[in-house]
């Protein structure tokens, strides 16, 4: 499984607190794992964002990420 960040994903995490940027390492690692592991979430999103999908950080953050034929995944 290969895993890009765009570029608009790491300006915000350096901005984020150190416990959430701790939080995202641990779910990454989470779903290079088992991308549909429960704790995740893994779940698609609707209308203009189709082609995306979700997976839970916490309460309050999600990452969204794109999946490519080729098996990559890139976190927008």
């Amino acid at each position: 499984m290969k895993i890009k960040f765009k570029k608009t994903f790491s300006k915000h995490f350096e901005k984020l607190e150190r416990k959430i940027q701790i939080k995202i390492d641990e779910k990454i690692s989470i779903f290079q794992k088992n991308p549909f592991e429960n704790i995740l979430n893994n779940h698609a999103l609707s209308w203009e964002y189709s082609w995306f999908r979700s997976i839970n950080i916490t309460g309050d953050y999600q990452a969204i990420f794109r999946e490519y034929p080729d098996g990559t995944y890139e976190f927008v």
